[in-house]
């Protein structure tokens, strides 16, 4: 079995892949934990090896992580409790087939090459990643599968989070649709503000990227956010909640 790790600011998605079968049908379990960058590396593999528990023996790990702290004890945990099993992690050097094209190739999170690789496997190109998570990135894959760039702008939850704590009278809400777009009251104006808010700019962002591009093939949705602001997007075309851990699969295969 593979064990995919996605590291990101806000949560850890953890997956567990078959190494043979058919690409569809590689994933067999998933789970999605909060990030703490003050977590030691014994207390990792407590987590690990307790969500692990009744699957069959990890052969293989393939890890990217945006949290440098979260990485630091994430190497010294495969070190020490998995230094027998084959492993790969996403950094600059490690072999992904992807061309990255922008002005400082090295500080592009791995996040974006490896949902790069999945989106240009799954559905070609050109195609546009748009990621919901801490920020909303919307990464651009030209036809070859290269990376082009992209745009990076506040999350959902980091934006309402600031409004809550600079306006007196606002306070955090939970992310549903509202009645309708014009709020009768506080809770479903910041609903209505925050969910069509952020499908319109999604939506503005991917019109001036299509133009660019003379084009897209897809735009692929992904994240933990994404669930709540695909349906009211007119531009994503596709929801792929598991496109950062199918990254790491195709890159831990190709590393093999």
């Amino acid at each position: 079995m593979l064990l995919a790790i996605d590291v990101g600011n806000t949560n850890t998605v953890l997956g567990l892949f078959a190494l043979d079968g058919p690409d569809d049908d590689r994933l067999i379990a998933s789970w999605r934990i909060k990030t703490d960058a003050r977590t030691t590396a014994d207390e990792m593999v407590l987590t690990f090896r307790g969500l692990l528990a009744g699957h069959a023996e990890v052969t293989g790990i393939a890890l990217c992580s945006t949290v440098p702290a979260v990485l630091r004890e994430m190497r010294v945990m495969l070190e020490r409790y998995y230094a027998d099993i084959p492993t790969v992690i996403v950094e600059p050097g490690t072999k992904t087939g992807v061309p990255v094209l922008t002005d400082n190739p090295k500080e592009v999170g791995a996040d974006r090459i490896v949902n790069t690789i999945a989106a240009h496997h799954l559905y070609g190109g050109p195609c546009i990643v748009v990621d919901f998570g801490t920020s909303t990135n919307l990464d651009v894959v030209s036809a070859k599968g290269e990376f082009l760039g992209g745009a990076l702008a506040p999350g959902i939850e980091i934006s309402l989070d600031a409004l809550a704590n600079r306006a007196a009278a606002l306070r955090k809400v939970e992310l549903i649709r509202p009645r309708a777009a014009i709020g009768k009251n506080t809770v479903e104006a910041l609903q209505s503000g925050a969910l069509y808010g952020f499908a319109g700019q999604v939506d503005g962002l991917v019109d001036r990227i299509a133009e660019e591009l003379g084009g897209v093939s897809a735009v692929v949705a992904t994240g933990g956010l994404a669930p709540i602001v695909v349906p009211e997007s007119r531009t994503i075309t596709v929801h792929e909640p598991d496109l950062t851990l199918i990254g790491l699969d195709l890159v831990y295969r190709k590393n093999q």
